[in-house]
């Protein structure tokens, strides 16, 4: 076990180190650029863009040359109508292609815009392959190879009439999904749970890895996927609808007539109102909470290796002391990370379950007293 640890640990070490070249480059300059050019590091600049959806997908930056792979724009113009090309035709944003261009300041910074017969610029209809779009596709196809490799096992089985423990990563997983049914699904739905299962397990492991995959700081991993706010709006929409569309006629009724004194419904309908928003605050704390955690802890690592740029001119000594702390912190919070991946699709799973669940309620009946 600890001959296995070492190698997780050093796997780890690498990655951290492998992240940080990726990430100060993000704007083309290397530490010993900016020291030499004496430009003051905008370390929220660099953060948000680094943590911002992108129209190529950037791996390292080699002196002067972007190494990044281009991703299909597709977008209708007011006056061109649609438009499919590759996003190297941006030359990495610096230039215009068929009218249009990503806009570098302003409310569509980062956006591909377009100017219109007036001058103005706008937003044209943009449906384009985007990094977090693509990392999306990626997961979700490398998810179900996962899931359908381990589910041939089964079928081989029954085929066979053989009834052999799972070994392996099969095991592995098989003790990942029970964990999950048996401790978050079961308790917090209840006797429906096996309606609900499907869903519940599918957003457990789709939120998990791509967690995972967002760690990793070499493609196709990096995307933060659910730490973009359009992605977890979508989680939680699915579980809003799930929660309405199947509840119970007692769900409703304790929605619009709850059982409270009849002064707090009628003539003002305070509690209805209350539960009424309460319908709509639950997903969007799910929508939130995910959304912010995983942003958060990416930021902190992007923070911490700025460490290392921030004190460059400040000595050999400080400058030296800060980029050994800032990489031991690195992989300190990596490893943290690991686990909040993992805690965070365990929260949106139990959440979703309890929400449910708390639909899933049944007329209370009470017996006649003798």
């Amino acid at each position: 076990m600890k001959h296995y640890l070492k190698y997780i640990l050093t796997f780890l070490f690498i990655f951290s180190l492998a992240g940080i070249q990726p990430a100060m480059s993000q704007d083309g300059t290397e530490g010993h650029e900016a020291q030499a050019e004496e430009k003051e590091l905008n370390v929220k600049e660099l953060i948000l863009d680094h943590l911002a959806d992108a129209y190529e997908w950037h791996l390292t930056t080699i002196g002067e040359t972007h190494v990044s792979i281009p991703l299909p724009i597709i977008v209708i113009g007011e006056e061109s109508g649609l438009n499919v090309f590759m996003s190297s035709k941006f030359h990495h944003g610096h230039e215009a292609y068929k009218g249009f261009y990503i806009a570098q300041s302003g409310d569509h910074r980062g956006k591909i815009v377009e100017k219109n017969a007036a001058g103005e610029e706008i937003r044209p209809w943009d449906f384009s392959l985007t990094k977090i779009a693509v990392s999306l596709i990626i997961s979700s196809i490398l998810l179900i190879i996962i899931v359908m490799s381990v589910a041939g096992w089964y079928k081989k089985q029954a085929k066979s009439g053989e009834h052999k423990a799972p070994k392996g990563f099969v095991g592995f997983m098989e003790m990942f999904v029970m964990s999950v049914q048996d401790d978050i699904i079961k308790p917090c739905v209840g006797k429906n749970y096996k309606k609900f299962s499907p869903y519940l397990l599918t957003v457990f492991f789709f939120i998990f890895f791509n967690n995972i995959m967002g760690l990793i700081p070499i493609f196709p991993g990096g995307a933060t996927v659910t730490g973009n706010i359009s992605v977890t709006l979508i989680l939680a929409l699915f579980t809003f609808v799930i929660v309405n569309f199947f509840g119970t006629r007692e769900y409703w009724r304790e929605v619009f007539w709850p059982d409270v004194p009849t002064w707090l419904k009628v003539p003002i309908p305070i509690m209805p109102a209350i539960e009424l928003v309460g319908v709509f605050t639950k997903p969007f704390a799910l929508m939130i909470r995910l959304f912010a955690n995983i942003l958060a802890g990416h930021s902190i690592v992007l923070g911490l290796t700025c460490l290392i740029f921030v004190t460059a001119n400040m000595g050999p000594a400080i400058s030296g002391s800060m980029t050994f702390v800032s990489v031991l912190l690195n992989v300190f919070i990596s490893l943290v990370e690991i686990l909040v991946a993992y805690i965070q699709a365990y929260v949106f799973t139990m959440l979703s379950a309890v929400f449910i669940g708390l639909a899933q309620i049944e007329p209370h009946h009470h017996k006649a007293e003798d």
